[in-house]
C-alpha cells in the first residue's frame, strides 16, 4: 500500500513538473477594448514587433507558454508607451489567465493577451 502512495506521488509530481514548463512562441494575440467606443479589437504581434492601438504604442518581446498543455495560458511581456506623452504606460508581463492580476491602468484602454502563436493555434487566430 505505501509503494502504491509513492508511485501516485511520484507521478503527481513529474505532471506538475510538466505543467511548470514553458516555451517561447513566436508572436502572441492581444485583445484591445477601446472603452469610449465600446469596441474591441484583436493585436496580432510578433515577438520584437510594435503595433499602434489608438494612442499607444503595443510592442511583445516575448510570449510564453505551457509545454504540457500549449492552449491553457499564456504569458506575454509587454511595454506598452503612450505616444502622446511618450510615457510607458504598462511594461511587464501579463498572463492570459488572471488578466486582472497584471493590468495595464489606463482611462480610455485595456489590452490583455489572448494567447501565444503557436502551430496548433494559428489556424484559429483573428486577423487584426
Amino acid at each position: 500500500m505505501k509503494f502504491a502512495v509513492f508511485v501516485a506521488a511520484l507521478a503527481l509530481a513529474g505532471a506538475a513538473r510538466a505543467q511548470d514548463e514553458v516555451a517561447s512562441a513566436s508572436g502572441a494575440l492581444l485583445r484591445g477594448l477601446d472603452k469610449s467606443a465600446g469596441t474591441t479589437t484583436d493585436i496580432n504581434l510578433g515577438v520584437g514587433e510594435s503595433r499602434n492601438f489608438g494612442r499607444l504604442t503595443v510592442t511583445l518581446s516575448d510570449c510564453r507558454y505551457p509545454v504540457g498543455d500549449p492552449s491553457s495560458n499564456a504569458y506575454a511581456h509587454l511595454t506598452i508607451a503612450d505616444a502622446s506623452s511618450g510615457s510607458v504606460a504598462f511594461d511587464g508581463w501579463m498572463i492570459a489567465a488572471s488578466p486582472a492580476l497584471s493590468a495595464m491602468d489606463d482611462p480610455r484602454y485595456d489590452i490583455w493577451v489572448m494567447r501565444c502563436s503557436i502551430p496548433e493555434a494559428e489556424g484559429t487566430e483573428t486577423a487584426e
